[in-house]
């Protein structure tokens, strides 16, 4: 699961199929995306439009019919379903749609979360002192007060603070890759702001790529690269920033 030396590719799609359950034929084709070290990528389409499920192949969360998913040059598309998870765990930081935080636990327990299943990314961070630490600097740097929300259930936090705890447990330990889906809808245009360039700060120290979703065409500028799915679903086509998406 070694990255290829030299290379500054993160990720690469290509010729992948993906079929929901029960549906005939055919819902999703990907001929080709790709995602350098560093990078910051956001896929802009409607909602309906098959981007929850591109990141979800990506993460390894489902697998494809057909085609090649490269993360560091490992093809996770040939890997079964407890190999993606554990690969999924060492090198991405995922913020899902609906967040998925386990409701009874505090935001610092659920931003360790991973650490428990990636013993590489623990390691980057250190002892369970300094695993408390981390937790406790990401939240700020995301603007929460982790004195003051830390040991809240994650139930009792709003949806805007769940969804910034979401993106700590992403980054803690510093995985190579960070897939958000739509993780600013539940924030105002500061805050969302606020949010991206907190977010980008911290990847850039780890030389990490962003993949991220969204409806919004107005973030467009905030990124490296932007990407209609309608484009990567017809040719692959890129749209290099800003692009205004109607």
């Amino acid at each position: 699961m070694a990255d290829r030396p030299g290379t500054t590719r993160l990720l690469e799609v290509e010729a992948v199929r993906y079929r929901w359950p029960g549906e005939a034929g055919f819902a999703l084709e990907v001929p080709r995306l790709s995602l350098d070290r560093g990078e910051r990528l956001l896929l802009i389409g409607p909602s309906g439009s098959g981007k929850s499920t591109l990141l979800a192949l990506v993460a390894g969360i489902v697998a494809p019919l057909e085609g090649q998913i490269r993360v560091l040059g490992e093809d996770i598309a040939r890997l079964g379903a407890s190999a993606r998870d554990r690969f999924r765990a060492e090198h991405m930081g995922v913020v899902f749609q609906m967040f998925n935080l386990l409701p009874y636990g505090s935001a610092v327990d659920n931003v360790l979360l991973p650490l428990s299943f990636a013993p590489k990314r623990r390691a980057r961070v250190g002892s369970h002192l300094a695993q408390e630490t981390e937790a406790r600097r990401l939240l700020a740097r995301l603007g929460l007060d982790a004195s003051a929300i830390g040991r809240r259930r994650a139930a009792d936090l709003s949806v805007g603070q769940q969804q910034r705890v979401a993106a700590a447990r992403a980054m803690i330990g510093r995985p190579e890759l960070m897939i958000a889906d739509e993780p600013t809808s539940a924030l105002d245009t500061e805050t969302r702001d606020q949010f991206l360039d907190l977010v980008s700060g911290e990847l850039a120290e780890s030389d990490a790529g962003l993949l991220m979703v969204s409806h919004d065409a107005a973030l467009a500028p905030r990124f490296d690269r932007v990407v209609r799915l309608a484009d990567i679903l017809r040719d692959g086509r890129s749209v290099p920033v800003p692009v205004a998406v109607p």
